[in-house]
């Protein structure tokens, strides 16, 4: 049997292995999971909030463990771990909320009733990323299971020790068998077999725009129902009648943080040039101020990468001779780091215009409100992007302006699981989080019935 070897990337010391799911894995737990899906469905609604509410609470009393084994297995800093398994709490709490206030509707037609239902998909899988394993799992599940759905989980190879933690607290919490799986694997076995199995309804994928583009196309077969939340390379524009000291002060971690394996990273900042020599004046401290090192320490605000190889890309982005107008440091030894690296826009290389997924950004001035929003938009991306300036009027404009999904005034905030979260153009399809989360795991089924003699 194939094994996932789990590697803490701080110091690269192999901390668990895990049997890699197969095709035929796969094609049981679909069987096993619709049986437990007619059964979840057939509860009362209030019953299956409670079930939830208890998932919810299960997670709660274990939310120190689950933020330690994250930073085992990602490096993420404790305190964003801490932060990432509250996140799943909340979100299971507010997708409880919901159940009983999925309703249909009734539609004044001639001649009878109308009425409209709300009704679960079936099967849903999850295949969730690496980056933030513990919430993004979570913001395909709750919904799903509050809808009705059973949930089959792949988490990424290099994290699966999260996901498993997650799926022994449901059973805990009183969740039916077979309703809530987790499937450790490769993407091309394990993710392969859950987007190409007939009996999945509805492909959840978070990851990289080229293999969404792949699961888009493999779904498309089946004429099967996706969600996709891909890549990114947003922008953090700063006006020069921003709070300057406030903008430099936040943009570190607009890119940083996750040690820049963030989707919704400020990787572009995009400066007026009136204030650029002033603004990077201010960023240059604020940068060396965002520390990395060890994860496990609560003062750490920068972990490693996930992986030699995900160092090698990130290198690979950046031009040997590209000048960096601010470099920070790294630990040296065992550890996939990499320095807080700004490059100049003119000289960037690929890192100008590529989601490197990593801690490096591009600066890049502009003169007017129209430049801003013309650079803003140069990119095949549209997931998230930030907008500082005092000018209320301004900042509703380029907000409205800038094609893109998520958009932050004289802030970097992103998500929050009671809004909805999604991309423009090649960053994705659909929407998660928020009040619609749990319609989009129903199909709604239309009935009419006759009044007449």
């Amino acid at each position: 049997m194939h094994q996932l070897r789990v590697i803490n990337p701080a110091t690269e010391e192999t901390v668990a292995t895990v049997p890699a799911a197969t095709a035929e894995d796969v094609a049981t737990a679909v069987t096993r999971a619709a049986a437990a899906q007619r059964a979840w469905a057939a509860l009362a609604p209030a019953d299956r909030a409670r079930l939830l509410r208890r998932f919810a609470a299960a997670v709660d009393g274990r939310l120190e463990e689950l933020a330690r084994l994250e930073v085992t297995e990602a490096g993420h800093p404790l305190s964003n771990a801490r932060w990432e398994a509250g996140n799943v709490r909340d979100l299971l709490d507010y997708a409880a909320g919901g159940v009983e206030r999925l309703t249909g509707s009734q539609i004044p037609v001639a001649g009878g009733v109308n009425l409209t239902f709300p009704e679960p998909l079936g099967v849903v899988a999850v295949i969730a990323p690496w980056n933030f394993p513990m919430p993004i799992a979570a913001w395909g599940t709750a919904p799903a299971l509050a809808a009705g759905n059973a949930v089959l989980l792949k988490p990424a190879e290099t994290t699966p020790l999260t996901a498993l933690r997650l799926a022994e607290l449901a059973l805990d919490a009183g969740l039916p068998e077979g309703l809530f799986q987790v499937l450790p694997g490769t993407g091309p076995v394990a993710g392969n077999a859950l987007v190409e199995h007939p009996d999945v309804a509805k492909v959840v994928f978070t990851g990289s725009t080229a293999v969404g583009k792949s699961v888009m196309a493999k779904c498309a077969a089946y004429v099967k129902r996706v969600t996709l939340e891909l890549g990114g390379k947003s922008p953090n524009i700063v006006f020069a009648d921003a709070d300057l000291e406030r903008a430099a002060a936040a943009a570190p971690g607009s890119f940083l943080d996750n040690t820049g394996q963030d989707c919704c990273a400020r990787s572009r900042i995009l400066v007026q040039a009136s204030a650029y020599d002033r603004f990077m004046e201010l960023l240059e401290p604020a940068v060396h101020a965002f520390t990395a090192g060890d994860p496990a320490d609560p003062a750490t605000l920068m972990g490693p990468l996930i992986s030699a190889a995900q160092r090698e890309r990130v290198r690979s982005h950046v031009p040997e001779d590209a000048p960096a107008v601010i470099r920070g440091t790294a630990p040296a030894g065992r550890g996939f780091w990499y320095p807080a690296t700004v490059l100049e826009a003119a000289g960037a290389g690929s890192a100008a215009v590529e989601e490197v997924f990593g801690p490096v950004a591009v600066v890049q001035r502009f003169e007017d409100e129209a430049e801003a929003v013309r650079l803003a938009n140069a990119t095949r991306y549209g997931l998230s992007g930030s907008v500082w300036t005092r000018d209320t009027g301004r900042a509703l404009r380029v907000a409205r302006a800038v094609a893109a999904g998520n958009l932050s005034v004289n802030s970097h905030s992103s998500v929050r699981y009671s809004t909805p979260f999604g991309g423009y153009k090649e960053s994705g399809i659909g929407r998660e989080l928020g009040p619609g989360a749990l319609a989009a795991f129903t199909e709604t089924k239309n009935v009419f019935i006759s009044t007449e003699d």
